[in-house]
């Protein structure tokens, strides 16, 4: 539960609680089961998969998809949108950490006797 809040959390409130199944994330999209299958033969999202082995696609994981719909729509090969969007993430997470890195100046030396 957030700080100050007494609702409880439930799996909807959850970005990656796999909620939605293949046709209504394909739906979703305006995409095809196809196009989601794809996605995870170029290892760009891996859905979870219910007890009777149906792929269940998340929040975060349609999020995904969409970015890269929108690349395909433009023209895009589904293996390069995937890879770009893998480098994209890579490169949003480096400059997180130098920023992050930055705003915590350098380490302090230890000092060591001899």
């Amino acid at each position: 539960m957030p700080p100050g809040s007494s609702r409880a959390v439930t799996p909807l409130d959850d970005d990656d609680y796999p909620a939605y199944t293949m046709g209504r994330a394909a739906d979703m999209l305006g995409a095809t089961p196809a196009f989601l299958r794809a996605l995870g033969e170029h290892r760009l999202i891996t859905p979870l998969r219910s007890e009777g082995g149906h792929r269940r696609y998340s929040r975060y994981q349609l999020r995904i998809a969409a970015r890269a719909r929108e690349l395909v729509d433009q023209g895009t090969p589904i293996e390069a949108a995937c890879r770009i969007i893998v480098l994209e993430d890579q490169l949003e997470e480096a400059q997180r950490i130098n920023e992050q890195m930055r705003t915590q100046g350098p380490e302090p030396q230890s000092k060591t006797s001899a």
